[in-house]
């Protein structure tokens, strides 16, 4: 399982995410989407904790929690959409 993190701010660091994350249990890997162009951050974040059980106490403390200013939204990761290749860098015709 994977936590999303949302809502954050755009001087947060992984190590920042991580030491908080570390009160409910041990980090295994956090991920910061970069925009492919800028190179800035998109103000989300997916964290993995060691099992579900820390995962799912981390949603129910942080979801809502203030940080740095904003309002968090945590919650379990959804499955990423395959959009297929045939629509990857393609814009939608309005016809």
């Amino acid at each position: 399982m994977s936590i999303f993190v949302g809502n954050l701010s755009y001087d947060i660091t992984p190590d920042d995410i991580a030491d908080v994350f570390a009160e409910y249990g041990k980090v295994q890997r956090v991920h910061m989407p970069t925009d492919r162009e800028s190179g800035q951050k998109r103000g989300f974040a997916f964290v993995e904790l060691e099992t579900k059980v820390q995962e799912e106490a981390a949603i129910a403390a942080l979801d809502g929690a203030e940080w740095m200013g904003r309002n968090l939204k945590v919650n379990q990761a959804r499955e990423r959409e395959d959009r297929g290749p045939e629509n990857r860098g393609q814009r939608r015709k309005n016809y």
